[in-house]
Parts: structure tokens; C-alpha cells; sequence
């Protein structure tokens, strides 16, 4: 009785330890929270650019839970200050094991700044959207004060904007060409892509006694290799050191090729590029992709869903978007060359098991504030679960980094069946009204013809049930652009297809009585477009009846391969050049294409078909203005 006694007097006490209640579900964010759990050291501190949001969609709370799973203490420092005494770096003082260090979901530099270079006024991952609560590259700023504060403890890099930045890249804001993150970064190394079993990996060899300058061949990391120990292995790949790329763009563009390649491979090689500083950068080739098994685990662990408590009542938009969605696999093949997602988790599709989804799906239900519409049963591609190669000997030959570009690969499996069960399995859950896809959608995948019957019916079907079930009124979708040249540069299909699934959408529409609207999104000023070409755009949607609201200038982001051709304006695999619009001028020539409809926009856009020389588009967009003043002097 007394033990008793004893310890609900242990547990009263821990729990006035915590200052918000609740926070002994989380990660730690402060010593208090830490001695609440009873613990009196932490093995791995974390910092994030991002608030603390304990769901799997936020890749510092993965991280947290996996090294927790794995019998680690680990605590989380949400958005550091570090303008002030950095006290938020000194807090828990030098982990047993490592610092981890991430900018948070996004690049920095993404999160900051418009494609015009202005500084955005909010942040999406940050309590009540407000700006400025991280640093412009906040890799290289944590990094290098937990360097100076703790110069014997090793620090890991990790989230998307050190992945992306892992070998040379073109900074768009910066407007130049930077070496690798670690060329500039304190930290010992970079563990890249969707890091759970390397960080694992790293943390476990760290607690045998290795030295963190010792883990030089670990799969899915990034290291700095000292000039006297270069040994690069026969297949490895070494690519133009960063010196000369900035003599060369065409290297650069050259190095792009091979780097997106063994992204997507099966069994990637070894990459090497030289930095100045006397050093190499060793790139170890990704793990294998996820086993259903390892994904379900990750996504199975105690999260509660929830920001940390910390942040009280105060709204984060981004958790908002998707604290009532479900993401069900990991990986793209669709292949965007403007997209990162392929680089960051590789083309292979990682898909969770049913019985791991509906767990998830279940525990959305229990939510105080659920109405019963799930938001999204989503992922990087929406209708890519558990799609990839029938014959996987094929797959691990394989360097393309698009199953669906130019034409759809006869080794791709594209049966939506398991798909429209889970979804099936998922809307017959008590609770659950209704299901919505607010993923982005790959038509050109739903819609492709096999030869075989019953995967086309069922694709036919799944399109169906996307269009009647799970769609609240509107349905948006990406052609991107109308143009087969700059759709090619794109890795997209033909605007054609878009035609054709527009017919389908309408029919199954009016069949079922519906009134909902299609939302195509477009981009403007990507690399190969002409300010004609977004004439013509303008032109072909405006016989759609379109007025577009989707609708976005093309940024430059790290490592893909639309920001290589923008920067060295070469196709890295032809060696051709390619035009693109780089400056305001030539970007806001094609943009106010989009505004075709607005009067304001009007004089302008008929000077520009004027100057243009194209009756033909003057004539479709605006008719009554068609007569060109050069025709006139001509007939003269």
C-alpha cells in the first residue's frame, strides 16, 4: 500500500513537472518535459525549422518516433531562436549520441520567398502563419551554432532542404551555383531521402563506439571525403568537380544526368564530386525501397496527430490541410521535371498494407473535431498504390526516371484494383461519411489503355468512383500546359489527354446528375516556353471556357531537372540548348497570358500579338480587336 501511495505521488509530481498538459504523449521540447518522463539524458536532439506537429507527415516527428521505437531518448526543439542568448540550443546540452538537424518540410528558401524573389508575409508550418520564425538556409545556421557550442559532438543533416542540396545545385534566390550543403554546413553528414533506417543505422554504430568520421559507405548518406582518402570503386560514378562546373555549365547539366539517374535506380552507384577546400563529397546509393512491412511500421508508431501542446489554440495551416487525410504510399514514377519528390523518395512505390491505412483512418474517426469527411486518401500521386514493375528484373535495370514519359512502360503495372478496395474498405468504416482525393491525380495513368480487359474496366471504374465519390465539387488535376514541346520538357502527356478525360468528367457528370468542375493547374516560363506558346494556352482555354485559377510561375528549385535546363540552359541528356525566360520581363510577358479574360490586361496582350505577328490567336482570344496595323501598311 505504501509503494502505492508512493507512486501515484511520483506520477502526481512528474505530471506538475510538465507545464502543458498532455505533453508527456510527445517528444520532449524541454528539460521540464524531459524530467517528467523520468529520463536524465537525452541520446539524440533534434532541431527543426518546423513546429512541432507529432503526425507522420512531418519528417521531424518520424524521425522522433523512430528513434524512440528504436529505445532512444530523443527530444525535439521546435523553431530555435537563434538571435537571442541561443539558449534554445544550450537547453538540453550534448546528447549522448547526435544533434539532428533539418530546415523542416520544406527548402527554406521555398518557404521564404515568391517566384518573383519577394519575401513571403506567412509560413505555413509555423502557429498562427507568421514569418520569420526560422533563418534563410536553416541547415547551415543550426548547424554551425551547435558546432560552436558543442565541437566533439556529431551533427546529422536531414530533411528536404539538405537532401536536395546534397551535390552541386543552382539557388534560385541566390541566383548562382552552390556546392554541396556540406560544403557550406557544419554538419558531419547528410542522411537524405526518407531517412528512417539510416538514421537508425547511424545512431546504432554511434553506440558501438565508431566515430561519426567512420561512417563513410552507409546507404542513404552523404559524406566529406579528405583528398588523401579518394578511392572511388570501379563502378562508381565521379562526376565534374564543382570548380568546373562553375567554368561549365554544360558539366553541371552533364552531372544532373547521372545524379537523377541513380536517384532512381533500383541499385544505385556510388557518386563522387570534388569541392574546393581539398575534399571530396561521397553520395552512398539509396536503400532498397520500403517493404510494406517496414512502411506499415513507421506510420503504425504512437503518434498522437496532434501539434504539441505548446502551441495552445494557435492555428498551423499546414497541419490543418491534412490533419484529417491519410497518406497511403510513398514514391512517384510519374517523373515531373520539375518535381523533387523522385529524388527525395525514389520512383519505387512504397505502399502501406489495408489493415495499416484503416488503423489510421479509425483513429481520425476518434477525433474530437472529425465531421466524417476525410480530406485526402493521398500520397505524392494519388492513384499510384500499389502500382510499380510486373517483372522486377526488369525495374532494377532500369535508369528512366519516368514509368509514364514519353508513353507508358508495358512493364508497369497500372491496375487501380487494390486502390478502389482500399477506398471501398475505408468509406465502410462507422464514421466515416465521406472520402475525398485531394492528392494530385495522374489521369494519364487511370486513363491509359492496357489491351487487357479487366484492368481497363476497372480503371475505367476507378475513374468513376473518383469523379461521383470522392470529389467535393471539384475535381483538380495537373496538364500543366498545352504546348506538346514544353509538355515533353515536362515529362507530361498531351494536353489532348486532358481533352479526353474532360469528356469523360462531363459524362459521368451528367449521368449521375452532378454539376462539379474540373481545375486544371498550368505554369508559366517553364524551360522551352515561348511567350507564343502561352498564347496559345491562353487561346486553347478560353474555347474551354476556362478561366484559370491554378495557376503558377515556374521556380527554379534544387535538384530537378527543369531548374538544371533554367540555370545551364542545356537539356542535360540531348546536350541541346533550350530557350527559357529568366528574366522579369520575359516571366511577365508569359504570366499576364493567364489574365487573357481581365480587361486590365487587355491592351497589352493585343500589342504583344501585334508584335507577335499572330492574327490567328488575336482573333480567337479577342475577335472584335483583330485587325493588325502592320496589315494595313502592308496593303498600302
Amino acid at each position: 500500500m505504501n509503494e502505492q501511495k508512493k507512486n501515484i505521488k511520483t506520477a502526481a509530481a512528474s505530471q506538475q513537472r510538465i507545464i502543458y498538459p498532455g505533453a508527456d504523449r510527445y517528444l520532449p521540447t524541454s528539460v521540464k518535459e524531459m524530467k517528467a518522463l523520468g529520463w536524465d539524458h537525452v541520446d539524440v536532439v533534434i532541431f527543426s525549422g518546423d513546429a512541432y506537429v507529432d503526425h507522420p507527415s512531418f519528417g521531424a516527428a518520424v524521425i522522433g518516433r523512430t528513434l524512440q521505437a528504436a529505445g532512444y531518448n530523443v527530444a525535439l526543439v521546435p523553431q530555435p531562436n537563434w538571435q537571442d542568448d541561443l539558449r534554445d540550443f544550450r537547453k538540453f546540452g550534448a546528447p549522448r549520441l547526435f544533434f539532428g538537424v533539418s530546415a523542416g518540410a520544406m527548402d527554406s528558401m521555398v518557404n521564404h520567398y515568391t517566384a518573383a524573389r519577394r519575401r513571403r508575409s506567412d509560413d505555413a508550418y509555423t502557429p498562427g502563419g507568421r514569418h520569420g520564425a526560422r533563418p534563410d538556409y536553416p541547415t547551415i545556421v543550426y548547424s554551425a551554432i551547435l558546432r560552436d557550442l558543442f565541437p566533439d559532438t556529431p551533427i546529422i543533416a536531414g530533411g528536404i532542404e539538405a537532401s536536395m542540396r546534397r551535390l552541386s545545385h543552382y539557388d534560385y534566390w541566390e541566383d548562382r551555383l552552390r556546392p554541396s550543403l556540406l560544403a557550406d554546413c557544419k554538419a558531419d553528414l547528410i542522411n537524405y531521402g526518407m531517412g528512417e533506417k539510416s538514421v537508425i543505422e547511424i545512431a546504432r554504430r554511434l553506440e558501438a563506439g565508431e566515430s561519426v568520421d567512420s561512417l563513410r559507405d552507409l546507404p542513404q548518406t552523404v559524406v566529406r571525403i579528405p583528398d588523401a582518402d579518394f578511392r572511388a570503386g570501379d563502378d562508381d560514378i565521379v562526376l565534374h568537380s564543382f570548380a568546373d562546373c562553375l567554368r561549365d555549365k554544360r558539366l553541371q547539366a552533364e552531372n544532373f544526368r547521372h545524379i537523377e539517374q541513380q536517384s532512381n535506380s533500383m541499385n544505385g552507384r556510388v557518386l563522387w564530386q570534388r569541392h574546393d577546400g581539398g575534399f571530396w563529397v561521397k553520395v552512398n546509393p539509396m536503400y532498397p525501397p520500403m517493404t510494406t512491412g517496414e512502411i506499415d511500421a513507421s506510420f503504425d508508431l504512437p503518434y498522437t496527430r496532434l501539434p504539441h501542446p505548446r502551441y495552445k489554440d494557435k492555428r498551423i495551416p499546414a497541419y490543418e490541410m491534412i490533419r484529417h487525410s491519410v497518406n497511403i504510399h510513398r514514391g512517384c514514377f510519374g517523373g515531373c521535371s520539375f518535381c523533387t519528390i523522385s529524388a527525395h523518395q525514389g520512383k519505387f512505390i512504397a505502399s502501406r498494407s489495408k489493415e495499416s491505412v484503416l488503423r489510421e483512418a479509425r483513429e481520425v474517426t476518434r477525433m474530437p473535431d472529425f465531421k466524417g469527411y476525410l480530406s485526402d486518401i493521398g500520397g505524392p500521386s494519388a492513384n499510384m498504390y500499389s502500382l510499380g514493375g510486373k517483372d522486377k528484373s526488369i525495374c532494377a535495370k532500369c535508369l528512366k526516371p519516368s514509368c509514364l514519359h514519353p508513353k507508358v512502360c508495358p512493364n508497369l503495372n497500372t491496375d487501380h484494383g487494390p486502390l478502389l478496395d482500399l477506398y471501398h474498405a475505408i468509406d465502410s468504416l462507422p464514421g466515416i461519411k465521406k472520402s475525398f482525393i485531394g492528392s494530385g491525380v495522374r489521369y494519364d495513368l487511370s486513363m491509359h489503355h492496357t489491351g487487357d480487359r479487366r484492368i481497363d474496366e476497372t480503371n475505367r471504374t476507378y475513374n468513376e468512383e473518383l469523379i461521383t465519390r470522392h470529389v467535393s465539387g471539384r475535381l483538380k488535376v495537373a496538364p500543366e500546359h498545352t504546348s506538346d514541346t514544353v509538355l515533353n520538357l515536362m515529362r507530361k502527356p498531351s494536353f489532348q489527354l486532358y481533352h479526353e478525360f474532360s469528356r469523360f468528367f462531363d459524362r459521368i457528370n451528367s449521368r449521375h446528375g452532378l454539376r462539379q468542375q474540373l481545375i486544371p493547374y498550368f505554369i508559366s516560363s517553364h524551360p522551352g516556353c515561348r511567350e507564343v506558346d502561352m498564347a496559345e494556352l491562353a487561346a486553347e482555354t478560353k474555347e474551354l471556357n476556362l478561366h484559370l485559377e491554378q495557376i503558377q510561375d515556374f521556380t527554379p528549385t534544387p535538384m530537378t531537372l527543369s531548374t538544371e535546363i533554367y540555370y545551364t540552359g542545356y537539356h542535360p541528356y540531348t546536350g541541346e540548348r533550350v530557350f527559357t525566360a529568366v528574366s522579369p520581363e520575359q516571366k511577365q510577358a508569359q504570366r499576364k497570358y493567364f489574365f487573357w479574360y481581365d480587361r486590365a490586361y487587355r491592351p497589352d496582350l493585343i500589342r504583344s500579338l501585334q508584335r507577335l505577328r499572330r492574327p490567328d490567336l488575336l482573333q480567337r482570344l479577342f475577335p472584335r480587336q483583330a485587325t493588325y496595323p502592320y496589315q494595313k501598311s502592308k496593303r498600302n
